[in-house]
């Protein structure tokens, strides 16, 4: 039992990076109908923004600080430089404008700072561990589950309790009809990279606190389980996102902790199968809505 709760801590602390992540690809599909594989390259900005701020000699906390900021600023500046010039164009040209962007930006940090990883100190506090019985959690584990579970509800809070939420809820549903009422449509999709970069910075963050270092390539894990968590939760759901997230998170720890030994290396592979068995029952994913095609 004891065994079971200590996973069941670690699956949440790790879903909740993966929720956070998760909400900020759910608010831009939402909002434009963009899959933005460039997405996970705003985590790999926040950790290299971290790498030279300690080098710097800046504390943690506020190289974290700079790190979010980063990504909000670099998520804004895709939006501007990329995707509002294609806004006319269809989804696959802007499905393959992201890929190219990912690409691109991977290239550009090889040559810019280095193909090799960079490590990031961390404060001493993070590696503390709270005995509970037969329990040990890591504080690390409590503050990514906190800073993330925070995090989250402000994002909530925001998206039902202020105007500017209620114009991008409203955009998600129809943009154009949003326009139509007065709305500024470019102000609404401003806000929603900015808020979504955020998202990305404050999921890098928790990331690089797990990992301690940061490579060209840093952002590539993180994205592929973000959008593994948006299409099980169901494509342009936020809700769906946050659930994805953490139940993703919660079975690969799980996997990890019961397979076999000599299985373990495949527990990714095991839980993508175990995704798409679960999406062939229910293709629309956990909160998605079934849409009725008429030949």
């Amino acid at each position: 039992m004891s065994q079971f709760l200590q996973q069941l801590l670690n699956g949440l602390s790790l879903g909740s990076i993966y929720a956070v992540l998760s909400l900020g690809l759910a608010m831009i599909y939402g909002t434009l109908g963009i899959l933005n594989f460039a997405y996970g390259e705003l985590i790999t900005i926040t950790g290299y923004t971290m790498y030279f701020a300690t080098q710097a000699g800046l504390s943690f906390a506020a190289a974290a600080a700079l790190g979010a900021i980063a990504a909000a600023v670099a998520s804004v500046l895709m939006q501007q430089l990329v995707f509002r010039p294609l806004q006319r164009a269809g989804f696959v040209t802007l499905l393959f404008a992201s890929f190219a962007l990912s690409e691109v930006l991977q290239g550009v940090f090889r040559q810019a700072v280095s193909p090799r990883a960079k490590g990031i100190p961390l404060p001493d506090a993070l590696s503390n561990t709270i005995v509970l019985g037969t329990l040990r959690i890591s504080t690390l584990t409590i503050i990514t589950f906190v800073v993330a579970i925070v995090a989250l509800a402000v994002f909530a809070v925001f998206m039902r309790r202020s105007r500017a939420g209620l114009h991008m809820r409203a955009a998600a549903l129809d943009l154009t009809t949003t326009r139509l009422q007065g709305v500024s449509a470019g102000r609404v999709i401003l806000l929603a990279f900015a808020l979504s970069g955020t998202l990305a910075g404050i999921a890098g963050v928790l990331w690089i606190s797990r990992t301690a270092t940061v490579t060209p390539s840093t952002g590539a894990t993180p994205i592929l389980v973000g959008f593994i968590a948006v299409v099980l939760g169901g494509l342009g759901s936020t809700v769906g996102a946050v659930v994805g997230g953490f139940a993703f998170g919660l079975l690969e720890v799980f996997l990890e902790a019961y397979l076999p030994l000599g299985v373990v290396p495949f527990q990714f592979a095991i839980a993508l199968v175990a995704i798409s068995v679960l999406l062939y029952v229910r293709p629309e994913g956990l909160f998605g809505k079934a849409v009725e095609v008429k030949v």
